[in-house]
């Protein structure tokens, strides 16, 4: 994202995001009618947990009669497929009978099915030279140990092939052993039992089932969405340990993400900060001179207090936010819109894009009750936890879920977005662990805030041209009057002597709707001489501000009227005169 415009990404990231739970599942049959062509696979005999209502199907194709539907959570074995179809059988009771019943299912809802079952702590001895693994299978070795070497385990694992395997501890570290390849041993008197106690904390993705026991129906309590709870042990990979309201069970790790409180970006945000007003405003007075010569945001640092405590949100990210958007306050949409974080800024129109607001108190307290309502609320959109966290990309630019947690996710495209945020809030107040370890949140949630009211005013004879329909009347090739823009993306326009209104402009893309003719805004100057002539020793007849929009003189052709040296524009000043203004503080807009 740029300077002005970081929320481009924010103003069309809104309209999406899809979030996944743990609980409710529809039926499933994907269609793999492809697999019909494909050769038939032996394999030893295999149980398989179904991870989805599916349907048990005559042969491998979605076209097939449908047998039965097998509940998401049951038990099947198989022994051969054919392409990404799984022949499976399946018991189940009816009055009081077993009954089992074969067919084909899709591979894409079952997954191999281990029984784990806690065991007193016994040791076992390596028969031989024996390789430890990372599963309860032989699909991926991770070390390799002598003969006669003692391992300790409280888990034995009956895995989907019908094998026996010990969960065992060695050099602090959780291992599978088969157990033809270890005897059972008494306790060396010279060598304590390994118990791993590496903790780690977790942010709780989904509405998570705390289970009795790894892959077990039994389930405890249901942990909330964006909840942090803390492991110590894994099982399988794929199982973690938990302590949820007093509870103890195992929740699966898809639903879990791992993130360590070692600076700002991990602190929850819901929490209060104890900044003061006057720590964030000696912040920006000595920084802003850096970027402008003129901040919004000084003296600014109650307001940032205030929308806090309003709303449940830490100051001091707050100011950090707005610091980081806004360039301490000193962008031209901060100056010229009191706009601090470049919302509804399209990387098209940034500055006509963005919103307008009355305040920049008015901006913070919007900010703070969107970010509440949205990104820190476990039920909003965009949450991935109360938190600034990171973005990781793969070598497309595509964003990877499972390695990007916190706001970072969906605000921003900038991976480093919550590192530079989480920067400024160390520069304003040193990162302090032990104030944020047990942190007190608000989980006040407020609605999210209707579109501030505000609009863009644009000075008369701003001429258009609609590039296709826009209307019923003003169709494309259509030479119109642009004289407004609403904070909500309404246009107001003049046609025929009648004015209209069009909801259909799409900022992000404006070129594809419409191209202004004369549309200039004043750019690097905080006051800009209108002359008489084109040329500095011209008459001074009047100026225009900083960010004020400016009505660029059309010939007949409707092309923009210049100098010889093409480095003057003819302007049209508002008592309806005309004047020269230099072309190296005029921006157009919306060409």
């Amino acid at each position: 994202m740029k300077n002005i415009g970081k929320v481009a990404v924010l103003s069309t990231s809104l309209l999406f995001g899809s979030y996944s739970t743990c609980t409710i599942i529809p039926l499933l049959s994907k269609s793999i009618d492809h697999a019909e062509a494909a050769s038939l696979v032996k394999f030893s005999k295999t149980s398989y947990q179904t991870t989805a209502n599916l349907r048990l199907r005559t042969s491998p194709s979605t076209k097939s009669k449908t047998v039965l539907t097998i509940p998401k959570g049951k038990t099947v074995t198989s022994s051969q497929k054919q392409g990404s179809w799984y022949k499976v059988s399946y018991t189940y009771k009816s009055k009081g009978k077993n009954i089992t019943k074969s067919g084909w299912v899709s591979g894409d809802y079952i997954k191999e099915y281990n029984v784990y079952t806690k065991t007193l702590g016994t040791y076992y001895s390596t028969k031989k030279t024996a390789r430890l693994y990372a599963a309860p299978n032989t699909k991926k070795a991770m070390v390799t140990v002598p003969s006669k070497t003692v391992l300790y385990s409280t888990q034995r694992v009956l895995n989907s092939m019908g094998q026996t395997w010990y969960r065992v501890s060695y050099k602090n570290k959780y291992y599978y052993v088969y157990s033809s390849d270890v005897s059972k041993t008494t306790k060396p008197n010279d060598k304590p039992a390994e118990t791993p106690k590496e903790e780690k904390t977790h942010l709780v993705t989904a509405n998570l089932n705390l289970r009795e026991s790894p892959e077990g129906t039994s389930v405890l309590i249901t942990i909330p969405k964006g909840t942090t709870v803390k492991s110590s042990e894994i099982l399988n990979g794929d199982w973690y340990k938990v302590t949820y309201r007093g509870k103890t069970g195992y929740v699966y790790y898809q639903y879990l993400k791992q993130y360590d409180l070692t600076d700002y970006r991990f602190i929850d945000l819901r929490t209060k900060s104890t900044v003061t007003a006057q720590q964030i405003n000696a912040y920006i007075a000595a920084n802003y001179k850096r970027y402008g010569s003129k901040s919004v945001l000084l003296n600014k640092g109650q307001a940032f207090i205030n929308a806090g405590n309003t709303y449940g949100v830490n100051a001091l990210y707050l100011a950090a936010h707005a610091i980081h958007e806004s360039a301490f306050g000193t962008s031209n949409i901060s100056i010229g819109k009191n706009n601090l974080f470049g919302y509804g800024a399209y990387d098209a129109a940034p500055f006509v894009g963005a919103y307008r607001f009355s305040s920049v108190e008015q901006c913070i307290n919007y900010v703070a009750q969107k970010m509440k309502a949205d990104y820190l609320n476990p039920n909003g959109t965009h949450f991935e936890g109360a938190m600034l966290g990171y973005k990781t990309k793969d070598s497309k630019g595509k964003t990877i879920a499972s390695k990007s947690i916190g706001m970072n996710y969906w605000y921003a495209s900038d991976e480093n977005w919550g590192n530079k945020i989480a920067a400024h809030m160390q520069k304003i107040i040193a990162f302090n662990k032990k104030t944020y370890e047990n942190p007190k949140i608000n989980t006040n949630y407020p609605s999210i805030p209707a579109i501030p009211s505000g609009s863009d005013k644009f000075p008369a004879g701003i001429q258009a041209i609609a590039k296709k329909d826009l209307s019923s009347t003003i169709k494309k090739g259509k030479i119109f009057t642009l004289l407004e823009k609403t904070n909500n993306f309404h246009v107001k326009v003049g046609y025929n002597q009648k004015t209209y209104t069009l909801s259909n402009i799409s900022f992000s893309s404006y070129k594809n709707y419409i191209s202004v003719y004369n549309l200039g805004r004043v750019v690097n100057a905080s006051s800009l001489n209108i002359r008489s002539t084109p040329s500095t020793t011209g008459e001074d007849i009047g100026d225009f501000k900083l960010n004020q929009y400016v009505s660029l003189a059309l010939d007949k052709e409707h092309k923009l009227m210049e100098d010889a040296t093409k480095k003057w524009y003819k302007v049209n000043m508002s008592n309806g005169k005309t004047g020269w203004v230099s072309k190296s503080y005029i921006k157009r807009e919306l060409p």
